[in-house]
């Protein structure tokens, strides 16, 4: 029985995201209380690529007939993805993360919580700081950007937002398996915009529900005012933003653990102090997701802590915090599209 998991596991680990193994087995555990054993055996035998039942099923030598209702089954259960136009229905792999873990944010319990906080910290390290494509990067949120800068549309939330034909609305799976265990901070609960196919998954999977991009650019004030962090998917056409706060956030709360924060993520602004403007108020302090700043007579940034979300800019007084871009040799092109960024990603991981 545990033979299956340990495969599941393995072919998850084979994804571009990855899925490590660890000494307590505690990857072992998160599959069991997702899959069953045939779940399993199915999930083993897709790819990376959308795939109509039949194709799956001549490669499992399966009847498609009763292949495909197990497929939309599962696809409904978050355990692997589902693209649908119209009556037809082509079946992928889902990564754990960003995937099944969050297809699962209307179905957590406080046993499937813990699991996976303890194995959060394994799969950041092996899937995020040793590889050089991240799935997520740092946007600044449009507040901070002053007039004088160019900031390029792919970087640039509301200019991301406009481009959408489709927005679904979901809730942060981290702050609601916080709230979960009592550890909830207040901040707004939906904060995950979905575009795309993936709009189109969350929605008639129950897990979000759609709305206009008028009301996706008003969210993006109240993300800024509740001081959440804009973390687009990394592509020039991302899939998603996801809205996060450095206490619940699993990728921020981890990357606060790391000596170095900014070497783990990629964003392409960081934040100076013009010091004779500086009034050492410390809201700035209080505004920071990662630590970077500290006050003495004024205001230091640690630029490697920061990660160039400008939060610490919007709030200030004197306006003395102001948004720079990195060196030219410092900029970061994300790849043209998500298709892209899993081969880099699993070229880097050695995977393909």
């Amino acid at each position: 029985m545990t033979d299956v998991y340990q495969r599941l596991a393995t072919h998850l680990d084979n994804l571009p995201a990855g899925y490590p193994a660890t000494e307590t087995g505690v990857e072992l555990r998160i599959l069991k209380r997702l899959f069953t054993p045939e779940e399993a055996e199915i999930a083993m035998g897709l790819g990376m690529m959308p795939e109509p039942v039949e194709a799956i099923a001549a490669r499992l030598g399966r009847e498609a007939d009763i292949l495909g209702p197990v497929l939309h089954e599962m696809s409904r259960k978050g355990q692997i993805f589902r693209v649908s136009k119209n009556d037809n229905h082509a079946y992928m792999a889902a990564q754990f993360v960003v995937g099944i873990w969050e297809y699962h944010v209307n179905d957590l319990d406080e046993d499937l919580i813990r699991d996976v906080n303890e194995y959060i910290p394994y799969l950041m390290k092996k899937g995020w700081t040793e590889i050089k494509t991240k799935q997520m990067r740092v946007i600044p949120v449009a507040q901070s950007v002053n007039a004088e800068m160019s900031v390029t549309p792919y970087e640039a939330a509301e200019e991301i937002i406009r481009q959408q034909s489709k927005i679904v609305l979901a809730p942060c799976i981290c702050r609601r398996e916080h709230e979960m265990l009592g550890k909830g901070c207040g901040k707004p609960l939906e904060a995950c915009l979905t575009f795309g196919s993936g709009a189109y998954y969350y929605e008639q999977n129950g897990l979000g529900r759609e709305i206009s991009q008028d009301e996706a650019l008003g969210l993006l004030k109240t993300a800024e005012e509740a001081g959440l962090v804009l973390q687009p998917s990394n592509s020039q056409k991302p899939m998603n933003i996801c809205m996060c706060c450095g206490c619940c956030c699993q990728i921020l709360k981890n990357m606060r653990t790391l000596d170095k924060p900014a070497l783990a993520v990629h964003s392409n602004y960081l934040v100076e102090v013009i010091a004779e403007d500086c009034t050492a108020c410390e809201t700035c302090v209080e505004r920071c997701q990662m630590d970077a700043i500290s006050v003495e007579e004024v205001a230091m940034v640690d630029l490697d802590r920061c990660i160039g979300c400008g939060l610490c800019i919007t709030d200030c007084p004197t306006d003395a915090m102001v948004l720079k871009k990195k060196a030219q040799s410092d900029q970061y092109l994300p790849p043209g599209n998500t298709v892209e960024t899993y081969i880099n990603m699993a070229t880097e991981r050695g995977k393909i």
